[in-house]
């Protein structure tokens, strides 16, 4: 590259380097059972007085990790409870403030994220 030259050094770089040729591979074939990523999906499931009456209703709670995605909750439920799920829903918590209890000042509860899961009518998940 000349000191006066049109060219920028990103544009050298592309000349310099041949692109190799990738395949793209869907998603459902690039994660496999095995790997453990879809048991770290599903942290635990969410009992609170609301979510055991939705849970008569076909739906049902779970506390899931910040990065997880409506579309990475719905594959752990069809690979860990072999359950096709209707719809995700996805809620971020926000974490509160409390005061502490041994020290002077407050402190702050951990930000959490709750995934519901619609199920359709006569399909059930067993816990436990």
């Amino acid at each position: 590259m000349g000191l006066f030259s049109r060219q920028t050094k990103k544009e050298e770089k592309r000349k310099a380097t041949p692109k190799a040729s990738t395949t793209s591979v869907p998603a459902k074939e690039r994660v496999t059972e095995d790997d453990g990523f879809y048991a770290n999906i599903l942290r635990a499931p969410w009992f609170s007085e609301k979510a055991l009456i939705l849970t008569e209703k076909g739906v049902y709670a779970f506390l899931i990790p910040q990065g997880a995605t409506k579309r990475d909750v719905a594959r752990a439920i069809e690979k860990i409870y072999k359950v096709k799920p209707r719809k995700v829903r996805v809620m971020n918590l926000p974490g509160k403030k409390v005061s502490l209890r041994n020290r002077r000042g407050t402190g702050t509860r951990a930000a959490r994220r709750r995934a519901y899961v619609y199920l359709k009518k006569g399909e059930t998940i067993q816990f436990a």
